[in-house]
């Protein structure tokens, strides 16, 4: 990776985090933090918004390593997922476990297909993936 890509990258990891602290904070205080809502928030968007993308524009550029590889790989939380799902098991919440892991992983592949279905209906079927 040259310097230039790596800045790009950089840029779109602080939006990334700074966003997901935001919408994950804005959704703890909003819902009581018996689930981890905030994060299956930020991950579904996520999942939908890579999905808009490849379904609306090609890989690579400028645009696709500021926005895809920085700033939705630092928004979306997989491993604040995992850390969750672990906690929710070391307190033998079995229900919250399974509802949680279910929902993240078949949440988030409903979320980037839809998001591909709609870029695709909307650019005209232009996109990727």
């Amino acid at each position: 990776m040259d310097a230039t890509t790596a800045i790009w990258v950089l840029v779109g990891s602080a939006a990334g985090g700074a966003a997901r602290y935001a919408v994950s904070e804005w959704i703890a205080r909003r819902l009581e933090e018996q689930f981890p809502w905030g994060t299956l928030v930020v991950n579904l968007s996520g999942a939908a918004a890579i999905g808009l993308w490849l379904g609306a524009a090609p890989s690579g550029g400028v645009g696709y390593t500021v926005f895809v590889l920085g700033f939705l790989g630092s928004y979306t939380t997989v491993s604040t997922f995992a850390l969750q799902s672990l906690f929710l098991s070391q307190e033998q919440r079995w229900g919250a476990v399974f509802s949680y892991v279910a929902l993240s992983a078949l949440g988030c592949l409903t979320a980037a297909g839809a998001g591909v279905l709609i870029a695709r209906a909307v650019s005209g079927g232009n996109g990727v993936g």
